[in-house]
């Protein structure tokens, strides 16, 4: 388990308690949907949760995904100079048929960020830090080790 799923997870569980919910309560106000060993999971960091459901419990809670995510500690902000504000990602690369597998959700995020934008026109498409961030979910890790990661397997667009 990674620091950010962890972090990620302590995020989820205040939101919930926040909102005076159990994780039994959670399953029985959405119906089954939500179930609480699955929700619990998310919480303790055991089980990643992608991007996909990471949006539906956003929506569940009724609060942007951006307070989902773990807020940066004082020292970590300072330290995060290095952190990447926005990446610019190849979309020619990212089609390509010989993909690594591993890399369909980078290439599906990106294609959901092009019809939000409603943006076809270029063969390059910029992510924000907070769309990285989110990204860097389904992944279990942080976004400049995704950001290393996405750069090691050929995709990020030259600056």
């Amino acid at each position: 388990m990674s620091d950010y799923q962890r972090r990620l997870g302590s995020r989820l569980r205040a939101i919930r308690q926040q909102q005076g919910l159990t994780l039994q309560q959670v399953e029985e106000i959405s119906d089954g949907k939500w179930k609480a060993v699955v929700v619990g999971s998310y919480e303790r960091g055991d089980r990643a949760v992608s991007v996909a459901k990471l949006a539906e419990l956003s929506e569940f809670y009724n609060v942007p995904v951006s307070e989902l995510l773990p807020k940066e500690d004082l020292a970590a902000a300072i330290g995060a100079s290095t952190s990447p504000s926005r990446v610019m990602l190849d979309l020619r690369r990212l089609s390509r048929a010989d993909l690594d597998p591993d890399l369909r959700p980078v290439s599906r995020f990106a294609h959901t960020i092009q019809l939000q934008r409603g943006d076809y026109n270029g063969n390059v498409l910029t992510i924000r830090g907070e769309d990285l961030r989110a990204l860097s979910v389904i992944y279990g890790t942080d976004a400049e080790d995704l950001v290393i990661r996405l750069e090691h397997e050929g995709v990020l667009a030259s600056t």
